[in-house]
């Protein structure tokens, strides 16, 4: 949660160094006041489905990702996938592997 008073133009925040604390200062005046929270800005990035969709698509030609020929996809049979651990809902950490035919696109975990 932002500190409301960071939203208003007229106070700035400002830091005390010394005591580690962060308050907001009155432009217009010599008014201090100590924040009760250390959020001053928050930016939130909502992507749409077709966005993340899009990003998925991607994924088996980034260079970067590590591949590996020891599994087969279950789909197309391609010898080829990239892998990657995430976390799923409800879940640990978990192995995801993709297949790198760009016809195919299959998705999987172990």
């Amino acid at each position: 949660m932002v500190d409301e008073r960071a939203a208003t133009t007229s106070y700035t925040p400002k830091e005390d160094r010394d005591r580690r604390t962060l308050f907001f200062a009155c432009r217009n005046c010599e008014q201090q006041e100590v924040s009760d929270n250390n959020c001053v800005y928050r930016s939130e990035v909502h992507h749409t489905a077709r966005e993340r969709t899009q990003v998925l698509q991607d994924i088996a030609s980034d260079p970067t990702l590590p591949r590996t020929k020891t599994v087969r996809c279950a789909l197309c049979g391609h010898g080829e996938a990239i892998f990657f651990q995430a976390t799923a809902r409800g879940e640990g950490m978990t192995l995801f592997f993709m297949c790198c035919n760009p016809d195919c696109g299959n998705r999987w975990r172990e």
